[in-house]
């Protein structure tokens, strides 16, 4: 009968420890994430409208010469309208002229969206909060292909 009464106790105490080590690699997994993945972007927000954005989500990056100068902080669908409007938030030292273009892209098929800025010539700067007036919608590669297709199909002999 004392073995029986041990092994309860010695299970106890291994699970105990079981349980502290799942619980200090998920600490360190969100220490990881936190520092490497996730990173907070510092500056100014500004919106653009789109009739479309694909398959952008919050989080997404915002790029310029293909560099990461903000993320994609919100996005909602303006009921008087039905655009699609998203708050971006750009790195405070990059000033954005008023003629801004911002285009919703992605590197490759597999890739998810994001934001490209193309920056003007105007010497006036959006300000904060302000909103970016020219952009230009996602390219739908479907649509692209089915243009293609049924396109020269139906052109001149």
């Amino acid at each position: 009968m004392p073995a029986e009464g041990r092994t309860p106790m010695r299970r106890s105490f291994i699970e105990t420890v079981l349980a502290a080590a799942v619980l200090i690699v998920a600490g360190l997994f969100l220490y990881f994430f936190y520092t490497t993945g996730y990173q907070k972007v510092e500056g100014y927000d500004v919106t653009a409208k789109f009739n479309s954005v694909a398959e952008l989500k919050l989080g997404s990056d915002v790029r310029m010469s293909g560099i990461k100068v903000g993320s994609v902080v919100g996005v909602r669908l303006d009921p008087d309208t039905y655009l699609a409007i998203l708050r971006l938030r750009i790195e405070s030292s990059i000033k954005l002229p008023v003629d801004t273009v911002a285009k919703i892209t992605s590197d490759s098929l597999s890739e998810s969206n994001y934001v490209s800025l193309e920056p003007g010539a105007d010497n006036k700067i959006i300000p904060p909060y302000g909103l970016i007036q020219v952009t230009q919608d996602p390219i739908s590669i479907v649509d692209l292909i089915g243009r293609f297709i049924f396109g020269s199909a139906s052109g001149p002999k």
